[in-house]
């Protein structure tokens, strides 16, 4: 495999994506992944329940679920003949939409992470990665930005202010919700306790670098249907998260310990326990300027426990793929118009509305 291909199928993301791309090329694979998919859910007839009519006193799932050998033959055999950027698209806003970091994984990204189903996406990857429609994926933040207002289908709102205080407001909120977390929160990482999973703060300025191909790209998305972009053009430094590592190294260079916080819900979505840490912003905003993630570092990274030593672990989570976070005061508004987009429910594709 090439570098690019191992490190999206390392991540449940990037696996998630194949996957989802693989179902919208074929509809028997999609039919199986349903049936494997609903089995492995830790939910299954809880949380999440199979409506079917059965003969009475028939206690089985009707149909037929297959064998993930199965799945396989039929996944290694897709080829991607003619990559569709509208497809691949889909894909990608799935696999963010299904980015969980509260409860377990579902069905279908425990699914993808079967050795054998992995194994079995490689050739998918690897002609995904060929795509020249998906280069945009491994690039470094453009000099074209977008702020997203999802509060009014009217217009933008201000930028946010004091940017150069807000890392240090953070830093001071996070360690005070973690000295409460260590003193109110039980330390067993099962018990069913759950609160802040994010690893970026909030209130920064907050830039994509497409649209509307970022209006889509939004974990834990409250389902808007309506959004106004502004244009933005920032200057100074700006550190490339690329892969993993580079997330790694910058929790290794300035660690925040979040571990009482985040113990339970972290635990629950990577089966991990131990000591967890994220970047302290407030000194990251020392050096830098602006913060960008990659699609392919997030594809390779989000979701999973990532190790910064032998004890310590650490998450990217809440953090959307080719998303910049601006830690100082340098992003201003350019001289192209503001817009408006519009969708008719989530999952549609957005429409520019003219005004």
């Amino acid at each position: 495999m090439t570098p690019q291909v191992d490190i999206l199928l390392q991540g449940p993301r990037g696996r998630r994506l194949c996957l989802e791309l693989a179902m919208e090329l074929d509809p028997d694979i999609k039919a199986m992944v349903f049936r494997l998919g609903y089995g492995l859910d830790a939910g299954r007839g809880t949380s999440r329940v199979l409506l079917s009519a059965v003969a009475a006193g028939d206690p089985e799932m009707p149909g037929h679920t297959p064998p993930p050998e199965q799945l396989a033959a039929r996944l290694a055999s897709l080829r991607l003949a003619n990559p569709d950027p509208e497809l691949m698209q889909v894909a990608l806003a799935r696999s963010v939409d299904t980015a969980r970091y509260w409860q377990e994984p579902d069905g279908e990204d425990l699914l993808a992470g079967l050795p054998i189903i992995t194994a079995a996406l490689s050739p998918l990857a690897r002609q995904l990665m060929a795509a020249p429609a998906i280069q945009w994926w491994c690039q470094p933040r453009g000099a074209e930005q977008w702020a997203i207002d999802w509060s009014s289908s009217n217009g933008a709102a201000p930028l946010p202010k004091a940017p150069r205080q807000t890392p240090t407001e953070w830093s001071r909120k996070e360690r005070a919700r973690e000295e409460r977390a260590a003193r109110e929160l039980p330390l067993d990482p099962h018990a069913n306790v759950s609160g802040a999973w994010w690893s970026i703060p909030h209130g920064l300025v907050h830039t994509v670098g497409q649209v509307p191909a970022g209006l889509s790209l939004v974990e834990d998305s409250l389902g808007w249907a309506d959004a106004a972009t502004v244009p933005l053009h920032g200057a100074g430094r700006t550190l490339e998260i690329g892969t993993a590592a580079d997330w790694i190294s910058l929790c290794r260079r300035f660690p925040l310990d979040i571990t009482a916080s985040r113990r339970h819900d972290w635990f629950r979505a990577t089966g991990r326990q131990g000591r967890w840490v994220i970047p302290d912003w407030e000194q990251v905003a020392g050096e830098w300027d602006a913060v960008h993630l990659t699609v392919l570092a997030y594809l390779g990274g989000a979701t999973r426990a990532l190790q910064v030593d032998t004890e310590t672990g650490t998450v990217i989570a809440g953090w959307d793929p080719d998303s910049t976070l601006w830690l100082t005061d340098v992003t201003r508004e350019s001289d192209g118009p503001r817009q408006t987009w519009h969708r008719a429910s989530p999952g549609d594709p957005w429409t520019r509305i003219q005004t």
